[in-house]
C-alpha cells in the first residue's frame, strides 16, 4: 500500500471484537493481490488485539465483495497467475486458520472469490440485498478459494453441486432457504447483527469457545464415534480448566464471569 491510497483492508478494534472491514470501495472489493496482502495482514493484527471474535465486513455499498479482480487477471502472465495463486491460499487461509470465531457480515453481491470468503468463516449473517454465487465455471476456472469443500460441508453435496456447476447467482431469501447463510436479516443491519453475535461470543468463555469450536470443525471429517471421542477430550480439557471454575463460581455469586 502506497501512503496516498486507502488501505484495502481495514483492523478495527471494538475491544473484545475486531473487525476486518474489506475497503476497496470503487472496485466493489474486487480480489487483487494487493488486497490479499492485506488480508493476510489484518489476520495476522488479530492475535496482537487479543480479540475474542472477528467481523469480516465489507465497507463498499451494494457489494460484500464481487470476486476476484478480473482486470487485474487480464494482464497476468501464467507465472503471474502462479504467484497469485500462492497469495490467494495464503489469505483465504489466513482466514480459515484464525485462532477465534469469525463471522461474516455480507451485503450485496458476495460472489466467487467474495463468496468464498463469507465460507471461510464459522457464521454468515447476511441482509436481504445479499446475493451469493460461485460463477466460476462461467469463465473456464472452477472455485479455488474452498469453495468446492466448504460449500458442501455447509449445504451438502446436491446444494453445492447446484451453485457450483450452474455458476447461478442466489438471493438472499433463497440463500437462506438452502443454508448458504445462517442468519437473514432486514438491509442494512448485516454489521450490527454481526457485532453483537461477535460479542456474545466473546463474552463467553475463552477456553470452552475454542474447544468447542474445535471440535465442531473436526466433527466434519469423522465418524461418529470419532466424533463423541473429540468431544469428550474438548470436555475434559474445558472442565478442569480455570474458566470453569470462575463461571460456576460467577454464576453461584449472580455476577458476570471475568476469565482467566
Amino acid at each position: 500500500m502506497t501512503a496516498d491510497r486507502e488501505p484495502d483492508v481495514v483492523l478495527a478494534d471494538h475491544g473484545t471484537v475486531a473487525e476486518i472491514r474489506l475497503n476497496r470501495v470503487a472496485a466493489r472489493n474486487a480480489l487483487s493481490t494487493a488486497l490479499a496482502e492485506e488480508l493476510i495482514g489484518a489476520a495476522e493484527g488479530v492475535r496482537e488485539l487479543g480479540a475474542r471474535a472477528v467481523v469480516l465486513s465489507s465497507a463498499a455499498p451494494g457489494a460484500f465483495c464481487v470476486g476476484a479482480d478480473l482486470k487485474e487477471r487480464g494482464r497476468l502472465s501464467d507465472a503471474g497467475f502462479g504467484a497469485q495463486r500462492l497469495v490467494f491460499r495464503r489469505a483465504f487461509g489466513s482466514l480459515r486458520d484464525l485462532h477465534v470465531p469469525v463471522v461474516a457480515a455480507v451485503h450485496g453481491h458476495a460472489l466467487g472469490g467474495g463468496f468464498e470468503l463469507a465460507l471461510c468463516c464459522d457464521l454468515i449473517v447476511a441482509d436481504e440485498t445479499a446475493v451469493v454465487g460461485l460463477p466460476e465455471v462461467r469463465l473456464g476456472i472452477v472455485p479455488g478459494g474452498g469453495g468446492t469443500q466448504l460449500l458442501p460441508r455447509r449445504a451438502g453435496y446436491g446444494t453445492a453441486a447446484d451453485l457450483i456447476l450452474t455458476g447461478r447467482h442466489v438471493p438472499a431469501i433463497e440463500a437462506a432457504k438452502l443454508g448458504l447463510i445462517d442468519r437473514l436479516v432486514p438491509a442494512g443491519h448485516d454489521l450490527a447483527t454481526a457485532l453483537e453475535i461477535a460479542g456474545q461470543i466473546a463474552a463467553n468463555s475463552p477456553v470452552a469457545v475454542t474447544n468447542a469450536r474445535n471440535a465442531l470443525r473436526r466433527a466434519l471429517d469423522t465418524d461418529l464415534a470419532s466424533g463423541l471421542d473429540i468431544e469428550d477430550a474438548a470436555w475434559r480439557a474445558t472442565v478442569f480448566s480455570a474458566d470453569r471454575r470462575e463461571g460456576v463460581r460467577a454464576f453461584l455469586e449472580r455476577r458476570s464471569p471475568i476469565w482467566p
